[in-house]
């Protein structure tokens, strides 16, 4: 152990910019970074709670206090410390950790963490729509490529994500804004820079959302939520200036043990979180927060309501999956199985594994800070023979099929004996590499000829047709049918290929129990989507009987989205419902149909100070004024929302005409020109724009 310094000494701690999307609530003193530094410019070129969220409050009669009980401190309030100070008690820990890629999560610029090849002389890159040369001028890291006007420029690199296989180079605009550089290095390819967005998106026009200097390529919507502890981000809406706080870049201490404040001051075990030790839920979600996408209950700017260690993910957080919005997302299998990496909470939740077994995250895999295999695999206790130390992490579950060696594996090369070989195939894309599929199922080839679905036997039998490795599969398992059938009716459902016919498997979705609630919820969208009214009656018995939140909100939003207004009734005792996903979904619809009765409840979320950081419900009360014609209302709420989310581009839309009635163009102006600087190929905003007279 090194010498204790004094717990309460004051940091200094670096300043960043923010991403995250919106978060779920906590305790508002709970989370300010201790400081900032003022960001770097350059030239120019997103209170614990049960599921869901608190209840609605309840009278409670409560007796008279004893002259003779003592008055009960309030518990002071917690903050993140940064590192250095755990490293104080945990050195130990902290050396481990350092060594660790989720410590290099994001890095300074510096030659200590820099990989790509950034020489004297320079390195050229060439896309279909970009360009770059990127070049060392001593200390310094360079990127010469079109800014945002279609001019070249060149903008220095001052902090790097990651650094394992690809590393991307961030620059810090002189409005606050980091940005994600077009090109990436891809360490574990041949070396080289490639432009991963470009590969994704298609050729990239400046006005182009992910053009890398717009804002949805911002290292605060697009990567630090993830990527830093204690993020604080801000953004000033007269100046539109951005400001980042963070405890410490990368995955540090406080992100999977939450803010150590109060644990440095009273070195107490209950002030401190340990994963291990939380229900095997909460120790999930420790995890889940980052490895999987999600829609977010509170925007990116809230740092008072973001998560914390020890909550339920699903009072924060809904993840992602089949759909993102209303648009098919392209990081999906037919079979609803992810096909990007990153996704592994999405994957795992549809397991067996997790759904029977209750596998997380922590089953298989350890924390950063301890001794692990690669991937922060657990090491096995006991060395097999012919086993990887992923496939040992199979044996406390599956010991007597592993047992069994050849004789379940049916074949004789030794990578067919690792479980992960057939279970977990490689057949995940993450950037330009790729990664085990965490959905833990059995090969399912006819999926391949039927709905483009890889399988792990042609992954490496790749000169076979998928008819003859379902034959090989259905002579050496004959019991592997029952098991497949789940896949292939999931597939003939989300398929859009087989779409015309999905009805009948998408309702059997929907309706089974047994079926993991977040493709229940794709189910009931995608009837929506392709079936409408006719498929409301089976949504509303899905409603009545089913206690998931996340499933429900989804049902509600598909009966919203078909207009359902049968459903009301049934909507109605939601908006007291113990989840906040629910009761925010519930009054947003039943005000979509025009329901009065969605009015208090929308007037509560709006006002009360544990859920008035929510945006939804004052974008409704503005629509709901409009309505009314009652101008004043309307701006004030869609000003308030705009306060809370200021880059929702709809909004400055609609706000910049309610300025225009009132006869103050100057506003609109300003609102529409601040719409097109978040999504510059927001067409109502440049429709609107042309139609004001001239300044």
């Amino acid at each position: 152990m090194r010498p204790s310094r004094p717990v309460l000494v004051s940091l200094a701690v670096v300043a960043v910019l923010a991403v995250g999307v919106g978060y779920a609530l906590r305790p508002a003193s709970s989370s300010a970074p201790v400081a900032s530094t003022s960001a770097v410019t350059t030239r120019p070129p997103v209170a614990p709670v049960d599921a869901g969220g608190p209840a609605a409050p309840v009278p409670v009669k409560t007796a008279e206090a004893s002259p003779k009980a003592p008055a009960t401190a309030p518990a002071k309030p917690n903050r993140f410390v940064g590192s250095e100070v755990c490293a104080d008690c945990h050195e130990e820990q902290h050396t481990g950790w350092k060594h660790d890629w989720h410590a290099r999560a994001l890095s300074p610029a510096t030659k200590q963490f820099v990989v790509g090849t950034f020489t004297g002389a320079g390195t050229h890159f060439k896309g279909e729509s970009s360009e770059a040369w990127v070049r060392r001028d001593a200390s310094k890291y360079l990127m010469r490529t079109k800014g945002a006007d279609g001019n070249l420029g060149e903008w220095p690199v001052q902090w790097v994500v990651g650094g394992k296989r690809m590393q991307d180079p961030i620059t810090l605009l002189p409005d606050g804004r980091w940005q994600v550089l077009p090109v990436y290095f891809h360490v574990t390819g041949k070396g080289e820079w490639v432009d991963y967005s470009e590969k994704k998106q298609g050729a990239l026009a400046p006005d182009h959302p992910f053009f890398w200097a717009n804002f949805r390529r911002s290292a605060q919507h697009a990567c630090l939520d993830c990527h830093v502890t204690g993020l604080d981000a801000r953004y000033d809406r007269a100046s539109h200036q951005w400001e980042t706080k963070f405890a410490d870049a990368g995955v540090a201490c406080e992100s999977c043990h939450g803010p150590g404040g109060r644990h440095a001051d009273s070195q107490a075990e209950e002030d401190i979180v340990q994963p291990a030790k939380l229900s095997s839920e909460a120790g999930f979600a420790v995890c889940a927060q980052c490895h999987g996408p999600r829609r977010t209950l509170f925007p990116m700017l809230d740092a008072a309501h973001r998560f914390q260690p020890g909550q339920r993910y699903d009072a924060n957080y809904q993840p992602m999956v089949l759909l993102v919005g209303n648009e098919r997302s392209g990081d999906f299998f037919n079979d609803g199985r992810p096909s990007t990496s990153s996704f592994e909470y999405q994957s795992l939740i549809q397991s067996r594994c997790h759904m029977e077994g209750g596998a997380t995250c922590l089953t298989c895999h350890t924390a950063p800070h301890d001794p692990h295999a690669p991937n922060e695999v657990k090491k096995p206790k006991v060395t097999t023979a012919r086993t990887s130390a992923n496939a040992a992490t199979c044996q406390g579950c599956h010991a007597e099929v592993v047992a069994q060696g050849e004789k379940h594996t049916h074949h004789k090369a030794a990578a067919a004996q690792d479980c992960i070989a057939c279970h977990m195939p490689p057949v995940v894309s993450g950037v330009l590499d790729h990664f085990a599929d965490h959905a833990l199922d059995v090969p399912v080839p006819k999926n391949t000829a039927r709905h483009d679905v890889p399988n792990a036997c042609n992954s490496c039998h790749a000169k076979e047709t998928p008819d003859a490795m379902d034959a090989a599969l259905t002579k050496w398992w004959p019991k592997a049918d029952a098991r497949q059938q789940r896949r292939l009716r999931l597939a003939d459902a989300f398929d859009e290929k087989t779409a015309a016919s999905s009805r009948g498997p998408l309702e059997a979705v929907l309706a089974d129990t047994t079926e993991a609630g977040t493709l229940r919820g794709a189910a009931a969208k995608f009837l929506a989507r392709r079936f409408k009214h006719d498929v409301v009656p089976a949504l509303r018995a899905t409603l009545k009987s089913t206690t998931d939140s996340t499933l429900r909100s989804d049902l509600i939003d598909a009966l919203g989205s078909v207009n359902a207004r049968e459903a009301a009734e049934d909507l109605v005792p939601l908006l007291n419902d113990g989840s906040l996903w629910v009761r925010q979904g519930a009054a947003l619809t039943l005000a979509a149909f025009g329901d009065a009765r969605a009015m208090p409840a929308l007037q509560a979320l709006a006002t009360q100070p544990e859920t008035s950081g929510l945006v939804q419900p004052h974008v409704m009360l503005g629509q709901l004024a409009m309505r009314r014609k009652d101008v004043t209302t309307a701006t004030r709420e869609f000003e308030r929302a705009l306060d809370l989310q200021p880059y929702n581009a709809d909004v400055l839309v609609r706000l910049a005409d309610l300025y225009v009635v009132q006869g103050n163009v100057a506003k609109g102006r300003e609102r529409l020109e601040e719409a097109l600087r978040f999504d510059p190929q927001s067409r109502s905003a440049k429709q609107r724009l042309s139609m004001l007279p001239v300044p």
